[in-house]
């Protein structure tokens, strides 16, 4: 490796497996130290216990690295706070927070419990925004004392957030907020050194192998496993090193070898009368913009 993140203090959320632990390793590998954040719950986010983060981290430690486990929840402000406080009072600083924790209770509109609704917005959308929240005070007044960092923050969003996912109204919304967050924190966040970045990453972990099974199956004789988590992990860590300096406000998504900048909402065809109109003029007006205006994608999983 190439010692890209040495001596960085990097935290990751939900990395205890899939994604999150390719994160992980990732880092560790490029020479970062590494706080390893997991509950250890199950797909549904019941459940939990300490060994997935301890595994990681003493897959880490085995290869050489450097990294301590965090059992919080971080869609608490107490768990969250707990992480940051983890990270500097161990190693003296933070540099890098990755976003990543998160499960499913995926269910049509019609059959969507609100606690289901509820669990899951508050894992991915608050468990995103409490810990940027605590790491951004750090980092601000790091640059309040004239030790501006070079800080990075890298979020977890969605296809399913960026174009919607048929039974999935939770989880998509929950992921187009996690955008909507990330484009604020980076407007904000700035001016104390800090850049944030989203991904939408797409790979075979418990989250998405039950769903997309034949989809992300391996060809027999493949040379190359494209749904393998690992395939995110290299984009992850260079938005988290120095080198993406400049960076910010951006959304890749990313599966396999394959790297889109993806570009969101931008006005189209416009027409503007300087007056009111009628409903039925409104309505005429629409059509003809509509008849000139990009289709938009499908949603995933629509007929």
């Amino acid at each position: 490796m190439t010692g890209l993140c040495a001596e960085r203090v990097v935290v990751v959320t939900g990395a205890g497996r899939g994604l999150g632990r390719a994160h992980a390793l990732a880092f560790a590998a490029e020479g970062a130290k590494v706080v390893v954040n997991d509950l250890g719950v199950g797909l549904d986010g019941t459940g939990g216990g300490a060994g997935p983060a301890q595994d990681v981290v003493d897959e880490i430690t085995a290869a050489g690295g450097d990294a301590i486990a965090h059992g919080g929840d971080v869609a608490t402000t107490e768990g969250a706070a707990s992480l940051i406080a983890a990270a500097v009072d161990t190693y003296g600083r933070l540099d890098t927070l990755v976003n990543n924790a998160g499960f499913l209770r995926d269910r049509m509109l019609v059959n969507l419990d609100e606690d289901d609704w509820d669990a899951v917005v508050r894992v991915h959308l608050k468990g995103h925004f409490l810990p940027l929240r605590h790491a951004s005070a750090h980092w601000r007044a790091e640059a309040k004392a004239g030790r501006t960092p070079r800080a990075r923050v890298v979020n977890t969003s969605s296809g399913a957030g960026l174009l919607g996912s048929v039974g999935q109204g939770n989880y998509a919304a929950a992921k187009a907020g996690i955008v909507g967050l990330t484009l604020v924190a980076a407007a904000e966040l700035g001016r104390y050194g800090v850049q944030v970045n989203a991904i939408a990453p797409a790979a075979r972990t418990r989250m998405t192998e039950a769903a997309f099974a034949e989809a992300m199956a391996v060809p027999e004789g493949a040379a190359f496993d494209a749904m393998a988590p690992e395939n995110v992990s290299p984009l992850v860590v260079w938005l988290g090193s120095d080198a993406s300096a400049g960076v910010t406000g951006r959304v890749f998504e990313t599966e396999g070898g394959r790297i889109t900048v993806m570009e969101g909402w931008r006005p189209g065809p416009t027409a503007d009368t300087g007056a009111r109109r009628t409903p039925a003029e409104a309505g005429d007006t629409a059509l003809k913009l509509l008849a000139n205006a990009e289709p938009p994608h499908p949603v995933y999983g629509a007929r």
